[in-house]
């Protein structure tokens, strides 16, 4: 069982590993809207202009299932699942701060707007990280 798992951590890598986590957050966060949505969705203002809060929790669905696909991807070829996940925080990070300033609707729309542009800003980051090359099992590494 632990071979199993070393091969399948082997395989996955960190860049997958990132794309996993941050894959099934997003796919949970998307879930979440459409089964228990925020009440309070002044920070969302902007984006509730373009596309009601069930097109917007679909889109996270999909980001998060584009990251877990591409998860698997071999390094370099993974790089749509980064941009999915980015490209899904972009907009939400930018209403909030919108949201917090020049519009002045809510007053912590800081915070979120922190929140989701470091949630995705890491993928942008861990997106031009190469892939550390694999240890060898001969010499006793792991």
């Amino acid at each position: 069982m632990r071979a199993a798992a070393r091969r399948l951590t082997r395989r996955l890598g960190r860049r997958g590993a990132l794309l996993t986590l941050k894959g099934t957050i997003a796919t949970l966060y998307g879930y979440g809207q459409i089964v228990a949505p925020a009440h309070d969705r002044r920070g969302l203002t902007l984006l509730l202009k373009g596309m009601p809060l069930k097109a917007w929790a679909t889109a996270w669905i999909v980001a998060g299932v584009v990251a877990l696909v591409c998860a698997w991807l071999p390094p370099r070829r993974d790089w749509p699942g980064f941009f999915a996940v980015w490209g899904i925080t972009a907009p939400w990070a930018m209403s909030y701060l919108a949201a917090w300033w020049p519009l002045g609707l809510y007053e912590r729309g800081w915070v979120p707007a922190i929140i989701f542009g470091a949630f995705g800003s890491v993928c942008l980051v861990a997106a031009g990280w190469p892939e550390p090359p694999a240890r060898s099992e001969a010499s006793g590494e792991t």
